[in-house]
């Protein structure tokens, strides 16, 4: 046990999660052409359900037998669902065209975990061990990059807003079993928020996540326009923008977290026992005036003498990842904005970056 545990730390690691102080600001949009935000081909959830897809010859999604892509279907020839890949990549008599790599990714299905990541090194796809601590920084839609050690290629830092390996020749991808449910955030006032969640006012906004991701899935060139009382909204996906008539607001699209399964071979004990120390092995950290990065700590009788501690800020993030809370640094008060990843001095309004990490 103590093994399993030595090994799960090792593998941990911290994760960048601030959000750009130009965020409500129009921007070049480059982070917008992003290789994370591309739909991979995949079989419909609702054809592989008991219902069926409404939306019939017009659904992006694959119309197949989920375990026909990775030849596990019991049924065999006598199953009622699609086995033929190429006869469903046809809608509405229009051929889907792809490239020998897009016909690749058909098939690039998990074992049968909600989700897997790998790297290439060009030799061959690789699985990463311990990859529910990059899913879970993944769907937290502050979170821009994670560095994780003990990989079969060494430490690596994955920029998710690319879908890329920084610094390294290496390839990564997030596969999963094709039900995956995606969400949609956009920034105002420097915090993330999702769409179809209530406003400060109690307002609920109109759109749904499921709307914008349904137009994603048929066109992700194309865009997604409503209205918010008068004013007419644009969500452009190669931009990853929301674009009004006065400003432009970035917009990012992350996966809803699921508590993976057990792999095979290891006790939901053992898992369970994992997760939780996990859990625990949570650092936050202010960035200094040098760039040098610091821990929370009470540092009692000094001149940084502190009344939170790493362990008081993860606990009120748990409750609230989108709060924040107000401590004190010899008398002095400061905010720390879990949805902006700052920290704030409220006499002199000076802001510092702050970041939460694993060890």
């Amino acid at each position: 046990m103590a093994t399993a545990h030595q090994s799960e730390e090792e593998n941990i690691s911290e994760a960048e999660s601030d959000v750009s102080d130009e965020s409500d600001s129009e921007s070049d949009g480059s982070e917008g052409e992003s290789d994370s935000q591309s739909p991979v081909r995949q079989p419909c959830r609702y054809y592989n359900a008991k219902g069926g897809c409404r939306d019939g010859a017009r659904c992006s999604y694959l119309h197949v037998c989920k375990y026909s892509l990775t030849e596990s279907c019991r049924y065999g020839s006598k199953c009622k669902l699609n086995h033929d890949t190429a006869s469903s990549d046809v809608r509405d008599g229009a051929s889907h065209q792809t490239s020998d790599e897009e016909e690749t990714e058909v098939l690039q299905l998990t074992d049968g975990r909600y989700y897997q990541w790998q790297l290439n090194d060009g030799h061959g796809w690789k699985n990463i061990d311990n990859d529910h601590v990059i899913e879970a920084q993944y769907c937290l839609p502050h979170s821009k990059s994670i560095k994780i050690y003990n990989t079969p290629c060494g430490a690596v830092s994955i920029d998710f807003n690319r879908m890329k390996v920084i610094g390294k020749d290496l390839k990564v991808r997030r596969l999963d079993d094709g039900n995956t449910v995606w969400l949609w955030y956009c920034t105002l006032r420097r915090k993330w928020h999702k769409y179809g969640d209530k406003d400060s006012k109690g307002n609920t906004n109109p759109v749904k996540c499921s709307d914008i991701e349904r137009k994603f899935q048929s066109n992700p060139k194309s865009s997604f326009t409503f209205n918010i009382g008068s004013e007419t909204l644009e969500i452009k996906f190669r931009e990853m923008r929301q674009v009004g008539k006065k400003k432009k607001r970035k917009v990012t699209r992350r996966p809803s977290y699921r508590q993976q399964q057990a792999a095979a071979g290891v006790s939901q004990v053992t898992a369970d026992l994992s997760s939780v120390s996990l859990g625990t092995k949570h650092k936050w950290q202010f960035e200094g005036d040098s760039g040098a990065w610091h821990d929370y700590k009470r540092r009692s009788g000094t001149q940084t003498e502190c009344s939170a501690t790493s362990e008081d800020i993860e606990r009120k993030y748990q409750q609230n990842p989108n709060g924040s809370m107000v401590f004190k640094v010899k008398g002095h008060a400061y905010k720390l904005d879990f949805g902006a990843m700052k920290q704030t001095n409220l006499k002199t309004q000076r802001s510092r970056k702050i970041q939460r990490v694993m060890v």
